[in-house]
């Protein structure tokens, strides 16, 4: 059995109908064979966009509900012990953001895949060695 890390971007994209992103279909498709990991941050980004969406009336009081009901089912595993230190060893070295470097210290501490949509974060990890969740068929 495999693990990787996901990243919010990706649980994200899952949770708004109009965007179509292969990369979260493909980590979507990974969630039933392989562990999954998430640093706690990665729950309150997801909640950020969702509250934000429904300020922007861009999904409703229920549908926000219905969507976290979606996360909680989620077989993931929350990680509660980051290496701040080499976090920021990581945000400073590949010049990212704090946030950013916490996914990417967990997947090297785990020595698992990662999942994003962000390009500098994935750029980062494959500078790090680490395998990116990527579609099959080579799409964006």
């Amino acid at each position: 059995m495999s693990a990787f890390v996901l990243d919010a971007s990706v649980a994200v994209a899952w949770l708004f109908d109009d965007e179509d992103e292969p990369r979260a279909d493909t980590a979507l498709t990974h969630l039933e064979n392989d562990v999954t990991f998430v640093p706690q941050l990665w729950h309150l980004e997801v909640r950020s966009a969702l509250l934000g969406a429904e300020r922007r009336r861009r999904i409703g009081v229920d549908e926000v509900e219905e969507r976290l009901r979606f996360l909680r089912e989620l077989p993931i595993r929350t990680d509660t012990e980051p290496d701040l230190g080499a976090a920021f060893a990581l945000a400073r070295a590949r010049r990212l953001s704090f946030y950013d470097a916490v996914y990417l210290e967990l997947a090297r501490r785990r020595d698992a895949a990662l999942a994003t949509l962000d390009a500098a974060l994935a750029q980062a990890a494959v500078a790090e060695g680490l395998v990116l969740i990527e579609p099959m068929n080579g799409s964006r």
